[in-house]
């Protein structure tokens, strides 16, 4: 009969183990792929729980309160006798706090950008950086006391009649603590447009701030939306700062030099309170919460498409 040579039969073991190695490495990839794909799904899941668990609770709330007064009434008194549950208050709180986070947050936070990713030396750059990332690891309840003792006294030089509690100081000191999700990703997202846009723009005879406005920040305005969409979606998801420096009195105004209550605050004050679950009072705060769901995810959904927009635009 035939008979295998040494040589050959050497060739076929190290085929055999060959197969084996790359049948092994096939079902490490398939583990790892399903390991990814659970760790994505589960994220899904805790999302579709939050909103399960406020629509669900919400639906008792709005069997007793219309949604036409929710949305229309300007008084939010939902723990005095006389109870009224309109949410543009909160929502005036919420917006004017959140306007003045960003009209600090976005020119700062663009500029700083713009300087780390076509100005600064790459030393300069790498120290830098993480220095200002720490803004966003102070916890913000220092961020409040900030506001409450050391901003809210100097504006008070300014505007003579404004209370210790008021939105303007919540929302600057909001708008410092958001800085450095605006120009981190920025930064980000401007260093990875291509060098050859920038050549070909200095060859043109642009000056590197020509170049910067006009050609690196259009090009990567797509991971810059996405910045700011998060820098919004924070300064409206805010608590501590606008619970301390703020105040928690909800009124329906747009002068930043009042104290109001934003959806956040008055979340926090109701759930440390006593109400029985299950009351109108306990239920208020879980239909302020899926208000607040709603606009975050219309968010969201807004910059998804912008980024896709000027995604494929440039």
């Amino acid at each position: 009969m035939f008979k295998l040579t040494d040589h050959q039969s050497s060739n076929s073991k190290k085929m055999r183990l060959k197969s084996s190695r790359g049948f092994s490495a096939r079902i490490y990839e398939k583990i790892i792929e399903y390991v990814l794909f659970l760790a994505a799904l589960a994220s899904v899941f805790v999302t579709l729980g939050i909103a399960y668990v406020l629509i669900s609770e919400s639906i008792p709330f709005f069997k007793v309160v219309s949604i036409i007064d929710f949305i229309t009434d300007k008084q939010w008194t939902p723990l005095f006798a006389d109870a009224h549950f309109g949410i543009r208050p909160l929502l005036a709180g919420t917006f004017v706090t959140t306007a003045i986070a960003l009209i600090v947050a976005i020119p700062v936070g663009s500029v700083i950008a713009i300087y780390l990713s076509e100005y600064a030396h790459p030393r300069a750059r790498e120290i830098l950086k993480p220095i200002l990332e720490l803004l966003s690891a102070i916890p913000t309840v220092v961020y409040g006391y900030f506001a409450l003792l050391f901003v809210s006294p100097l504006l008070q030089k300014i505007f003579v009649n404004m209370t210790g509690f008021n939105m303007l100081s919540a929302g600057i000191v909001m708008g410092i603590m958001i800085i450095p999700y605006v120009s981190s990703l920025s930064e980000d997202a401007m260093r990875a447009v291509p060098m050859h846009m920038r050549e070909g723009s200095f060859a043109m005879g642009a000056t590197r701030l020509q170049t910067s406005v006009n050609v690196v920040v259009p090009a990567a305005f797509s991971g810059i939306s996405a910045a700011y969409i998060l820098a919004v979606s924070r300064a409206i998801g805010e608590t501590m700062i606008v619970a301390i420096a703020a105040g928690m009195q909800p009124n329906f105004t747009l002068n930043p030099t009042e104290p109001a209550s934003t959806i956040t605050a008055y979340i926090v004050q109701v759930s440390l309170g006593d109400l029985p679950h299950g009351s109108i009072g306990y239920q208020t705060i879980f239909a302020a919460g899926l208000t607040l769901l709603l606009f975050t995810f219309a968010l969201n959904i807004a910059g998804h498409f912008l980024k896709k927009k000027f995604g494929e635009r440039y």
